[in-house]
């Protein structure tokens, strides 16, 4: 595996991951309950905040309930992710 393959597979498994991260900050945010400043979970919230901090300023929340960015950050992501593993398999 040559290291610009390595680095590009690399890069999409850590898009994945930010993907599923992002996935359960979304689940979490329908609950009303939970506190995203208790410790566990302020990792989770200063981790994707930014992220999708960036597609909220963009659109709004409409209502106060947020769907409408965190599924675009979310889709977004995904397709950073499906490109680089499509690039990725090629330079096999």
């Amino acid at each position: 595996m040559s290291p610009v393959a390595l680095l590009i597979t690399t890069l999409a498994t850590f898009l994945n991951i930010y993907m599923v991260l992002l996935i359960i900050r979304f689940l979490l945010s329908w609950f009303p309950n939970i506190n995203f400043y208790d410790p566990p979970l302020s990792i989770l919230s200063q981790l994707t905040d930014p992220y999708i901090n960036f597609f909220r300023s963009f659109i709004p929340p409409i209502g106060g309930i947020d769907f409408i960015s965190p599924t675009l950050a979310i889709l977004a992501l995904q397709l950073a992710a499906n490109l680089l593993t499509g690039l990725g398999s090629q330079l096999y």
